[in-house]
């Protein structure tokens, strides 16, 4: 039997080459602005994007920053090395599970990722490995969809939910921050600016 991973991956995988337009409309209305608050909260010098996907933070990487960026799909990362390439972007890219890192402990000052946890089968083995990989005193930003707070929504999203993992291989009803604050984080906080279901968090460890 495959693992949850393995399943979740090949989804990714099978939609590689469509991604970007599938989600063309959401990116334009909603997630560019997002993304850029995201990453103007980036501070340090080495950072690792965990899901970078096709390469949609390109865009807002720092001129000054070493970056390394992972993910566990061949297809989605296959995308944004072209997307590299055609952007001439400096980064280094990784075929790695978030669940299973091969980096030292306390390497990164800062590490980042944007509805990637949507997609993790273990959310907390996933954000363990990343409290793991952060230098003491470092961040970890996160910008991702969650569980509304709304019962009526979030009873339609828990409803909708095994279509979207089918299709897709991501949940629209996890509880991320909830999951980020059951860690050893020394602070937790969820940016102000942050609505009922898009949540910016920034924790520091």
């Amino acid at each position: 039997m495959k693992s949850d991973s393995a399943v979740i991956k090949k989804r990714y995988d099978r939609i590689a080459f469509f991604f970007d337009g599938l989600e063309a409309i959401m990116e334009g209305l909603f997630f560019k602005p997002w993304r850029k608050r995201l990453w103007d909260k980036v501070n340090g010098y080495h950072i690792l994007e965990v899901g970078v996907g096709t390469g949609k933070n390109f865009d807002y990487y720092p001129s000054n920053a070493r970056i390394t960026a992972i993910d566990f799909s061949q297809e989605m990362l296959k995308q944004s090395t072209h997307k590299k390439s055609r952007k001439n972007v400096s980064v280094e890219l990784n075929l790695m599970d978030i669940e299973s890192l091969a980096f030292a402990n306390n390497s990164f000052d800062t590490v980042i990722g944007s509805f990637v946890f949507c997609s993790v089968p273990l959310p907390s083995k996933g954000l363990k490995e990343l409290y793991r990989v952060c230098k003491p005193g470092g961040q970890v930003l996160l910008l991702e969809h969650v569980l509304s707070s709304k019962p009526i929504i979030a009873k339609l999203m828990h409803f909708i939910n095994p279509v979207i993992v089918y299709l897709v291989g991501a949940n629209i009803n996890r509880n991320t921050v909830k999951y980020i604050k059951a860690c050893s984080f020394v602070s937790v906080r969820v940016d102000e600016h942050s609505g009922d279901i898009i949540k910016l968090i920034e924790a520091r460890k």
